[in-house]
């Protein structure tokens, strides 16, 4: 279940040793912030710089900066790392109201992942996500996300507006550094509303396909 991610995140002081300015910019030790390979973070069907997501934990808050969805409510956001980590919860902050999204859907190690690709296959997690302005986290099946360079986050439908908004993402975890350069494939960030057509049964749920 998600919940309020204040500045105690719900770690025992005696767990984090920070300089103030530290804690300030990165959160606590398990923030992958400066792990993530900010300038390759892409998404499709969107209006706005991805990248603007990726913030310091001190500007978690902020709503100047945000991505919207395109030509409907449907979004696809890749987030890379710059090595292998080991991930034990997503934060977000979205909405307004009806921005916010219905659900994230979670896909690591899927760096081509895109609309045509999406109903056919199973998200190895899925949250349901609360209409809330606070940053959210989400714990996350550590086992099935133990050895991850890329991250991607579907959003299926909005909650009832005809866009989704999102301002903030951030992941908790442990990195690794990579042995290899990892292949990072680039695809616009900003879709042709034309060129999208909202996938259908995908208003909120997702249902496992035929076979």
């Amino acid at each position: 279940m998600p919940h309020e991610h204040h500045d105690s995140c719900g770690h025992d002081a005696n767990d984090h040793d920070h300089d103030h300015d530290s804690l300030d910019a990165l959160g606590f030790q398990d923030n992958l912030f400066a792990h993530i390979d900010r300038q390759n973070v892409v998404a499709l069907n969107a209006n706005g710089n991805p990248q603007d997501l990726i913030k310091p934990w001190n500007n978690r808050l902020d709503e100047s900066q945000y991505l919207e969805s395109d030509a409907d409510d449907q979004l696809i956001i890749r987030v890379p790392f710059t090595g292998t980590v080991r991930l034990t919860a997503l934060l977000l902050k979205a909405g307004p109201a009806g921005h916010t999204p219905s659900n994230i859907l979670l896909f690591p190690n899927e760096p081509t992942l895109d609309f045509n690709d999406i109903p056919d296959v199973k998200p190895t997690q899925e949250f349901a996500v609360p209409q809330n302005r606070d940053v959210g986290e989400y714990s996350i099946k550590t086992t099935k996300f133990s050895n991850v360079s890329t991250i991607t986050l579907f959003i299926p439908a909005a909650q009832g507006e005809e866009t989704t908004r999102i301002y903030y993402i951030g992941f908790l975890g442990s990195w690794t550094e990579a042995k290899h350069q990892p292949v990072i494939s680039v695809y616009e960030a900003q879709a042709n509303p034309a060129d999208h057509k909202k996938i259908q049964g995908m208003d909120g749920t997702w249902n496992a396909p035929s076979h």
